[in-house]
C-alpha cells in the first residue's frame, strides 16, 4: 500500500514510519514554495491513498492523475481545501481527522481572550521596552471582570463545546448558537441557545467562533453581524480566517463596537500587510495597541497534537482499505455508490 503525503511540513515524525512501515510505503511530497506546483505524475499515479497535510493549500495534481486513489485524508480538522464534490464522483470518500488537537484549540481560544481581558500581552511588552515605566497596571485596554461576563459559541462541535465547558469554569454565562445541533443539546450540556447569529451577537462579551469554513459560513460575520454586536465586544476566531470579514471587524474595531479581537487564522495567510487592519497592528498605531493578539495558525499546535493528528490520519487509511471500515467521511453526500463505500458506511 502505498500512502502519498503531500504539501507536507515539518516537524517530520520519526515514530509515524515506525509505527506503520511494515503496513504501508510513504511517499512525501513536502509543502512547494512555487504556488504553480505540480506533482510529478508517476508518484500520483502510484497512491492508493492520499493524506494532504496543508489546511490551506490544494492537491498537487489533478483528480483523473491520482488512478488508484481509494481514499483522501485531510491531516486535520478543516477540509475546504479538498474537491469533496469531485472525489465523491469517483466514489473516493475524503476524511478528516477531527480530534487530533480539540483541547489544544480550546486552550488556546481561551489563551487568546486571557491575553486581551487580563492584558497578559500588553504588559509583558510594555515592561520588556521600559521595566520601570511600564510596571503600570492600567495600560492594557481591555482588562474586564470575566465571572459572570457571556461567553458565545459559534459552533458547539467538539472544539465548540471544549471551549465551552473551560468557560464555564471561569464562572462565565456560556450561549450558543450552532443550527446543525438538534433539540435538546441545550439541556444535555446545561448552556443557553439562541437561534440567530444576531442574538447571539447582542448578548455575548466574548465571542469565540468554532465553526467549520463553508459556502455558509464564509464571510458569516460580517458588517451586519458586528453591527448587531453588544458595545465591547471580544471576538476570538480560532476556526478559519474567512469566516471573519477583516474589513468589517476592521471598520467595527475602529468606530468602537467592537472592543477588541484575537485571531489564530485570517482570511489571507501569512498575515498579510498590506491590509489596513494588519499594518495598522503592526505599526502599533495608538488606535489599535493593546487591543488585537494573533497568532500564526497554531491554535491546533502541540508537539502530542501533531503525533496524534499523523497518527490517525493513517489510521483511517488502513480501517479503510484493509476492514473497509469507514470513519470520518466528509464528502458521503456527494459518493456515487460502489459496493464498498455501501458497506463500510
Amino acid at each position: 500500500m502505498r500512502i502519498l503525503k503531500a504539501n507536507w511540513y515539518p516537524p517530520e515524525n520519526p515514530e509515524l514510519f515506525e509505527m506503520f512501515g511494515s503496513k504501508a510505503d510513504f511517499d512525501i511530497d513536502p509543502t512547494p514554495a512555487d504556488p504553480a506546483y505540480r506533482l510529478d505524475r508517476a508518484r500520483s499515479a502510484a497512491a492508493d491513498a492520499v493524506i494532504n497535510c496543508s489546511a490551506t493549500l490544494l492537491l498537487p495534481a489533478e483528480l483523473d492523475d491520482f488512478e488508484k486513489v481509494k481514499i483522501v485524508v485531510r491531516e486535520g480538522v478543516g477540509y475546504d481545501n479538498l474537491d469533496l464534490e469531485g472525489w465523491g464522483a469517483r466514489g473516493v470518500p475524503v476524511c478528516n481527522v477531527p480530534d487530533y488537537g480539540t483541547t489544544e484549540v480550546a486552550d488556546h481560544a481561551l489563551a487568546l481572550m486571557l491575553a486581551l481581558t487580563r492584558g497578559t500581552e500588553t504588559y509583558d511588552r510594555l515592561l520588556n521596552a521600559d521595566p520601570e515605566h511600564g510596571w503600570n497596571f492600567a495600560r492594557a485596554p481591555l482588562v474586564r471582570r470575566l465571572r459572570g461576563a457571556t461567553f458565545g459559541v459559534v459552533g458547539l462541535g467538539r472544539i465548540g463545546l471544549a471551549a465551552a465547558r473551560r468557560a464555564a469554569a471561569f464562572d462565565m454565562r456560556v450561549v450558543f448558537f450552532d443550527p446543525h445541533l438538534s433539540n435538546g443539546v441545550e439541556l444535555a450540556t446545561g448552556y443557553e441557545r439562541v437561534h440567530s447569529l444576531k442574538e447571539l451577537m447582542a448578548i455575548s462579551d466574548i465571542l469565540s467562533v468554532h465553526a467549520p469554513l463553508s459556502a455558509e459560513t464564509n464571510g458569516f460575520l460580517d458588517a451586519a453581524a458586528f453591527a448587531a454586536a453588544k458595545p465591547g465586544l471580544i471576538l476570538i476566531n480560532t476556526a478559519r480566517g474567512p469566516i471573519v470579514d477583516l474589513d468589517a471587524l476592521l471598520a467595527a474595531l475602529k468606530d468602537g463596537r467592537v472592543a477588541g479581537a484575537g485571531l489564530d487564522v485570517l482570511p489571507k495567510e501569512p498575515a498579510d500587510r498590506s491590509h489596513p487592519l494588519i499594518a495598522a497592528w503592526a505599526a502599533r498605531e495608538p488606535w489599535i495597541d493593546g487591543r488585537l493578539a494573533l497568532s500564526p495558525h497554531a491554535a491546533f499546535y502541540s508537539p502530542a497534537s501533531m503525533k496524534d493528528m499523523q497518527r490517525k490520519a493513517v489510521e483511517c487509511i488502513l480501517a479503510f482499505l484493509n476492514e473497509g471500515r469507514l470513519t470520518n467521511c466528509v464528502n458521503r453526500e456527494f459518493l456515487v455508490t460502489p459496493a464498498k463505500v455501501r458497506k463500510a458506511s
